[in-house]
């Protein structure tokens, strides 16, 4: 093969996105074959542009054509599995939107049915390309800065009007979007979060509903975590603060690290606390230590990156940067955390009952109510500078 031939389903903000960008190949040796929404209006508008691309209204029919090699999924949450799992059947490559859906019994189900399926599984988690997170994890898997002790991620920096949850019907609804700030924003937080510094063995939350906005999720959460070695983490998401934070704090036994401002900035110990702690007769020790300071220099590759990946990775079998099968980790925490909130904030030891959650999370859809939007807001037709990292 010496061309990746795709198809994108669904064609709002981040798939007509992505359509333009291969469509204008920005993308080597990717070539955009077809679009399909059931939105005729959506189709027509991008036709205007690009008259040559195939155009459909049935995903299935698009793949039981046989005119590509692989997809994108850019639908609602709610309907990333079922789609990406029909297209696996087909013998279809896929390229899925975060989040992997709304329930991790459903990746679940996704990820058995792609490994069944031999084909390539990205997912886009197109904040993995940044250099400094990219960094950090190296320096935590090193044992540069020791044993995790703690780690605080304030992430608040992801304001939304009303006007935005407004534009869309399934937007900010448990049965069209499955969540609030934790299913839509701060999945690339909490995607980076576990990939830096591993999974949580517990959940705790707080996720606050309509504090901000007139809808029915949430619009700020506090998670607070466990880890295996006794370490505690710290996730403070909002859609409701302006000006809001970035800034990712990492302590381990020998220092630890700050990501803020555009900067990572180590602090290197020359030995472990844990034992200055245990032999200094000092009572308040003074403790020498380097300090490193990295500064992002250059933009990340962001969507483009993960879509060139996933075009090498289909044509030379290149190591994905962000493995489809890796989309669960972080629905697993933000699940946990909306499990936690509807026990009454109580603890959740991971793994978690995944059929209780579906059976609680159906629940809330069944009250869920359709929003009214305005029908006639244009798509985007590129990247937005607010899906990159923003410090």
């Amino acid at each position: 093969m010496e061309n990746v031939s795709v198809a994108i389903v669904g064609i709002g903000n981040m798939g007509s996105a992505h359509a333009a960008c291969i469509a204008e190949n920005q993308i080597k040796g990717m070539s955009l074959t077809a679009v399909c929404d059931i939105s005729e209006k959506k189709l027509e508008a991008f036709s205007e542009k690009y008259p040559n691309i195939k155009r459909y209204t049935d995903y299935e029919k698009l793949f039981s054509d046989k005119i590509c090699d692989s997809v994108i999924i850019a639908v609602p949450h709610p309907l990333h599995a079922e789609i990406a799992i029909k297209a696996f059947r087909q013998g279809l490559n896929v390229m899925l939107e975060k989040p992997a859906d709304i329930s991790v019994l459903r990746v679940r189900r996704l990820n058995e049915e792609a490994e069944k399926s031999g084909k390539v599984f990205s997912i886009m988690f197109n904040q993995r390309t940044n250099l400094l997170y990219e960094k950090a994890r190296e320096i935590l898997k090193s044992g540069e800065i020791g044993e995790l002790k703690r780690t605080v991620w304030i992430i608040t920096n992801w304001f939304r009007t009303q006007s935005y949850y407004d534009s869309g019907v399934w937007r900010a609804t448990w049965s069209g979007e499955g969540g609030g700030v934790l299913l839509n924003q701060a999945p690339h937080n909490l995607d980076l979060w576990q990939w830096i510094c591993g999974m949580p063995e517990s959940v705790t939350a707080f996720c606050d509903v309509a504090k901000y906005h007139n809808i029915e999720v949430e619009d700020e959460a506090t998670i607070f975590t466990r880890y295996k070695n006794g370490a505690t983490g710290v996730f403070i998401a909002s859609t409701g603060e302006y000006p809001g934070t970035n800034r990712l704090e990492i302590s381990g036994d020998l220092g630890k690290i700050v990501l803020e401002n555009g900067t990572l900035k180590q602090y290197k110990l020359k030995e472990p606390i844990s034992g200055i702690i245990a032999k200094s007769e000092n009572s308040f020790d003074a403790i020498d230590y380097d300090y490193v300071e990295i500064k992002q220099d250059k933009p990340e590759t962001s969507h483009k990156g993960i879509l060139q990946n996933f075009t090498n990775a289909v044509l030379f079998g290149e190591e994905l940067i962000s493995p489809g099968a890796e989309g669960i980790n972080e629905l697993t925490v933000s699940n946990a955390a909306y499990l936690s909130e509807w026990q009454g904030n109580r603890e959740i030891t991971l793994p978690f009952d995944e059929a209780l959650y579906d059976s609680m999370l159906s629940e809330k859809a069944g009250f869920s109510k359709r929003r009214a939007f305005d029908s006639e807001k244009k798509e985007t037709a590129s990247y937005l500078k607010r899906w990159q990292v923003r410090w």
